[in-house]
């Protein structure tokens, strides 16, 4: 049994550290236990008080991606995209809601707005924390609704469930993927493939790089990218779709 670290209250501020400390710790029990990994998509109502609901439901049609965040004292430091036909209205609206400290723009562009912020509430990182599970970015906020990632074992994967029923709190289940210790979903060459495309942005909608950009990285030329790419999509998409068993 490979032991997991212990988080406690005094490394509240290396919260991330530890997140990525327990998520290795989590895929080498697993592995060395033979049981699976389960990475599962939720979408959740967010509570009423807090600033990114109030600011996503006066522009529902925007998409505000909290990129990375960390815990600060009372306050939390995080790095965040506003995707919007008018960006900069909806980046006004974060700048001067009450429960923001701290604005500081990064990139404008025609339809995109990258800032670093400092916000009071402290919501998201405590409803993480308390379940025991590290946070996976981006976390993304539509018209009053959070929808993230997880990767969990089996056993905490049903823990976060009862915690959620517990909270009495609306949620749905979007997708789960199971992955067997005895063999992944897809290979290395596939992960770090498909990894440089998220990256890069070869998914987005407009796709923000090349195919000659993810094989230039890759080190490899653009027919083989594009037939990793192909195959490491169509392992994904089929796990998504058939679901489990």
């Amino acid at each position: 049994m490979v032991p997991r670290p212990v988080v406690t209250d005094r490394r509240r501020d290396a919260f991330i550290d530890a997140g990525c400390e327990r998520v290795a710790y989590a895929l080498a029990a697993t592995n060395a236990e033979g049981a699976g990994v389960i990475r599962a998509r939720f979408r959740m109502a967010l509570p009423e008080d807090l600033w990114v609901r109030a600011v996503s439901t006066s522009f529902p049609e925007a998409t505000l991606r909290l990129l990375t965040g960390v815990p600060r004292g009372d306050r939390a430091l995080e790095l965040g995209e506003v995707r919007a036909e008018d960006p900069v209205a909806v980046a006004d609206a974060i700048r001067t809601h009450p429960d923001i400290t701290e604005y500081d723009p990064l990139h404008t562009g025609d339809d995109r707005v990258v800032a670093q912020y400092e916000a009071v509430e402290q919501a998201l990182y405590e409803f993480l924390w308390s379940s025991s599970l590290p946070p996976e970015f981006p976390v993304v906020v539509t018209d009053g609704e959070m929808t993230f990632d997880l990767t969990a074992t089996r056993a905490q994967f049903e823990a976060f469930g009862d915690a959620l029923d517990e909270r009495d709190r609306p949620y749905e289940l979007l997708s789960v993927v199971h992955t067997d210790a005895d063999g992944g979903l897809l290979t290395e060459r596939q992960r770090e493939c498909l990894r440089v495309a998220q990256r890069r942005g070869y998914f987005a909608v407009p796709r923000e790089c090349t195919l000659a950009t993810v094989a230039a990285e890759l080190g490899v030329d653009k027919s083989t990218a594009s037939e990793t790419i192909r195959r490491g999509t169509a392992r994904v998409v089929s796990q998504f779709l058939a679901g489990p068993g």
